[in-house]
């Protein structure tokens, strides 16, 4: 158990955490609860790059379980700037005609962007204007 907490420490301090293919293999359920643990560790002290082909709608079923990933995403999306990437694979496309068209589909979903930010627009219309 102090292994456990100590590697969890050690990738909280970090100042840049990446997490690539999030979705890619299963998660078991003690799986999602240490990244969990690491998610709130880091929770708004440390910067997260997190990659995945799979939507957030689909996290509750990466993870096992829709409160785990629900608890997650408030954490993630919070302060989150998400960038969506939509085409073809850079690393497939030479060879694209090899591909069946069903692969190819899943292979190019991504998460949805977050629900736009609502109430009051910024003064000015979040520009700046001053006067001389």
């Amino acid at each position: 158990m102090a292994e456990l907490i100590e590697e969890l420490r050690f990738y909280a301090r970090a100042s840049l955490l990446i997490v690539d293919e999030i979705g890619y293999l299963p998660i078991t359920s003690g799986g999602a609860n240490l990244f969990f643990l690491l998610v709130k560790a880091r929770y708004e002290k440390g910067a997260m790059i997190l990659t995945s082909n799979r939507g957030f709608a689909e996290w509750g079923e990466v993870f096992g379980e829709t409160v785990v990933a629900t608890a997650l995403l408030d954490r993630l999306l919070h302060h989150a700037v998400v960038v969506q990437i939509e085409g073809a694979s850079y690393r497939l496309r030479q060879h694209a005609d090899l591909i069946p068209e069903h692969t190819s589909a899943h292979a190019n979903s991504a998460p949805p962007l977050p629900p736009k930010r609502r109430g009051r627009p910024p003064k000015n219309g979040g520009a700046d204007h001053h006067r001389g």
